[in-house]
């Protein structure tokens, strides 16, 4: 067994060319065994295990620097630099992330959950780089979907213009970008990666405009010929026009083709993008029919590859897609847009009953953003479906092109909350706290996934601007659900149990864990008040005045940043009416980002579970004791 072998890049450097290639076999079975048990990204890491392979064949890291553009796509990178042993921890708490993590190996010299910050990122490594004087090797790697993503295209003209030398890998497994024009094209590429033909060339062009009189004309006549043979035979031309030297495409499952394209990317001075074609879940046929549902997937069966699902209510996610479906029917101006998440947004039987309502723009959610503010300001309902970590990237288009032009937006904000495996990068609570300042934009979160329904139809019949509706990456409560749906009042709270002393406003699955709270406070003889707190903004003034005027307490519960979110919002409206006499405490989450593991696990880290809510009110009953005096406060 090859992989045994290898506990470093120093090791996988003494093995032969022709050894490569069982070698990625082994790690690709080695991806399908493990997966099967932890879950996690499959078929795009199934997808490069020969360009990691090669990658780390031919250079140096940590010293050579590779930036994976989204780092799920590093487990090869992971298992070749020396953490093979820990992938039965992949994705669990405290265990090995899913992504590419900075303090986890020397290795990982960029982290990012994000698409399209890849070529930035080199961009920045190459500038340093030759500001202390060194001679490493940047290398990113980016896929063709990333390319969608407008930063991705800001990075490619500054590194152009700069003329930086780095080699910039893309990954090509969704669509063709150019024609593989075979023999010709593979000779074009070697000889304009060649180093003597350049400096041949730079010379020709100097010798020409020293020619008296028409050396100037004929350097321009040679500039255009050479020009139009571009034009005709390179068919990496966009990136040409943006000062790169375009190789390939290459057969990503070739080892000696990628090396070799290596050796004539390392030839040219400036930036390179080589072109590499790969399959997504390569040598693993579920995978391989089915990328899209194999991208991101839970524990399976390796032979028949049946996935193991734990059997749960339907998640919020499905519960949407249904609803939305549900109004689409009644409502021809509703207009579904994700930038390309349809699956994980629930969008797909949508699509598949309304084709022309439903717009994924791929990786691009500041022009998403944007467009549905023009698409509602001409009179149609779009609904951005977004992950709330996702959204962060067009916030800038929330406040000038949405809430500044008051535009009637729905957003359908996916993955609100804790998100379990994915980690720090994809956590959802952030976006009360981006959002909830900006002016006319109203923002709600259901207690249960019936709820949901009617915020959705509450967000239909709105006219007056933005809002949006929040909910989490978990299955729902099994409430069974309304048939017919109604607008709930903006701005209304509801008030779930009535008690004494001590109030505690909850917001989303936050609301449950109140309810448990106060069930098993109220068999110790101590009952709480508890309020669906599913307005985030506005706020229920009458509610906050009426809980301030009969409560000493009211705790803010919500799985959220504590600065800046819900619980911000209520102590602002509190000091803003001068009340007095009602103590306010947060439970959010702390000022740190939480890592990788199960909700349930996240939760318990910050303290947002029943136990922690019972233990304090108990602590909070106790001051208040405390200061009034008493041993004892009524329940």
């Amino acid at each position: 067994m090859l992989l045994s072998q290898i506990n470093g890049p120093a090791d996988l450097k003494r093995l032969s060319v022709d050894e490569l290639a069982p070698l990625a076999a082994e790690i690709r079975q080695f991806l399908i065994e493990k997966l099967s048990v932890t879950g996690g990204h499959l078929a795009s890491n199934l997808g490069v295990v020969e360009l990691t392979v090669a990658l780390h064949y031919c250079y140096d890291s940590p010293k050579d620097k590779f930036i994976f553009d989204v780092g799920h796509q590093a487990y090869v990178h992971k298992i070749l630099t020396g953490r093979k042993d820990k992938f039965d921890t992949l994705r669990k708490l405290d265990g090995l992330c899913g992504f590419v993590k900075r303090c986890e190996s020397e290795h990982d010299v960029w982290e990012a959950g994000h698409s399209s910050t890849s070529l930035s990122a080199a961009m920045g490594m190459a500038l340093a780089r030759d500001l202390k004087g060194e001679d490493n090797k940047v290398i990113p790697v980016i896929g063709d979907g990333a390319l969608t993503g407008g930063m991705a295209f800001e990075a490619l003209n500054h590194i152009g213009h700069e003329k930086k030398k780095l080699m910039v890998i893309l990954n090509d497994n969704e669509m063709s970008i150019a024609p593989n024009v075979g023999a010709m094209h593979n000779y074009l590429s070697r000889i304009r990666s060649d180093r003597t033909y350049l400096r041949a060339k730079d010379e020709i062009e100097v010798l020409l405009r020293k020619i008296p009189a028409i050396g100037g004309k004929l350097a321009k006549t040679a500039e255009k010929v050479k020009d139009s043979l571009k034009y005709m035979m390179v068919p990496g031309i966009l990136f040409e026009e943006l000062g790169f030297t375009y190789l390939g495409p290459v057969d990503g499952h070739d080892i000696t083709k990628l090396i070799d394209s290596f050796k004539q990317a390392d030839n040219v001075d400036g930036p390179v993008l080589l072109h590499v074609r790969t399959t997504k879940g390569k040598g693993y046929k579920p995978a391989e029919a089915d990328s899209h549902k194999w991208h991101g997937i839970t524990p399976y069966k390796i032979e028949s590859g049946q996935v193991l699902k734990a059997v749960g209510n339907p998640m919020y996610t499905e519960v949407f897609g249904q609803t939305l479906i549900e109004l689409a029917e009644q409502d021809k101006r509703i207009v579904a847009v994700t930038p390309a998440m349809p699956g994980g947004s629930g969008l797909i039987p949508f699509a598949g009953r309304f084709p022309d309502r439903m717009i994924d723009v791929g990786i691009a959610e500041q022009h998403a953003a944007t467009m549905c503010a023009a698409l509602a300001l001409e009179g149609m309902k779009p609904v951005f479906a977004v992950y709330s970590t996702f959204m962060q990237r067009a916030y800038d288009q929330i406040v000038h092109d949405i809430c500044r032009h008051n535009a009637n937006v729905m957003f359908a904000i996916d993955r609100a909350g804790f998100v379990g495996a994915d980690g720090e990068t994809h956590q959802g609570v952030y976006d009360i706290a981006f959002m909830r300042h900006i002016p006319n934009i109203v923002l709600m979160m259901p207690k249960d996934e019936n709820e949901l329904r009617h915020m959705m139809k509450t967000a239909l019949d709105y006219d007056d601007g933005p809002i949006a509706y929040r909910y989490p990456r978990i299955n729902g409560t099994g409430v069974k659900l309304d048939q017919v749906l109604q607008a709930i009042p903006i701005g209304s709270w509801e008030k779930l149990r009535e008690g004494e002393g001590i109030a505690i406003a909850a917001a989303g699955p936050m609301v449950q864990i109140a309810e448990e709270a106060a069930e098993h406070l109220k068999s110790s003889g101590i009952k709480v008040t508890v309020v669906n707190a599913r307005f985030l903004k506005p706020l229920d003034h009458h509610m906050l005045l009426e809980l301030a005027n009969t409560h000493r307490t009211v705790i803010v519960l919500e799985e959220a940043c504590q600065a800046g979110s819900l619980g911000s919002a209520v102590l602002e409206f509190y000091a803003e009416h001068e009340v007095t006499g009602c103590d306010v405490k947060l439970m959010g989450i702390p000022d740190r980002f939480i890592e990788h593991g199960s909700v349930k696990e996240q939760r318990e880290q910050v303290g947002l579970t029943v136990d922690a809510v019972v233990q304090k009110v108990l602590h909070t009953r106790s001051e208040q004791a405390f200061a009034y005096g008493k041993k004892t406060l009524p329940s």
